[in-house]
């Protein structure tokens, strides 16, 4: 069996005790409490009881929180999928869609899957036309009305 991870040495029960009354996060309250409970002599089982998960997890947030102190313990976002544009894609889609439509081109049915092969031929890249029209594009780019 191998030994336990220890906690910190700068930080005890009582600053854990006093992080998880000032946090507004609830599970980081409950991971500063979990851990609060080991500095005052519980097991990782029982702490691992008191936060409502295993021993594993436990032991993640001994090391997110020897690391990072108790700022470790909140939830991050989560740094989601790399976006399929770059910004030289992202402007020639732009330049695509400020010109508008030709109806005679385009069609008003088939703007969607036009407007993609328009970007695959611009920016060399493929993908499915039905996703084109969940793309938001405001944040970054702003189209005149």
């Amino acid at each position: 069996m191998t030994a336990a991870v220890g906690l910190r040495a700068d930080f005890d029960a009582g600053a854990l005790w006093a992080a998880a009354r000032r946090s507004k996060d609830g599970p980081q309250a409950r991971r500063l409490l979990a851990l609060a409970a080991i500095y005052d002599g519980a097991t990782r089982t029982e702490a691992a009881q008191i936060g409502g998960v295993g021993l594993q997890v436990i032991r993640d947030w001994v090391l997110k929180f020897n690391a990072h102190g108790p700022d470790g313990l909140i939830d991050r976002k989560a740094p989601g999928q790399r976006p399929r544009l770059n910004d030289e894609h992202r402007a020639a889609l732009a330049a695509i869609l400020e010109s508008g439509p030709i109806p005679a081109v385009h069609g008003v049915v088939e703007l969607c899957a036009n407007l993609g092969d328009g970007v695959d031929q611009a920016a060399d890249i493929s993908w499915f036309a039905t996703s084109i029209p969940s793309w938001n594009f405001t944040p970054r780019t702003t189209f005149g009305n």
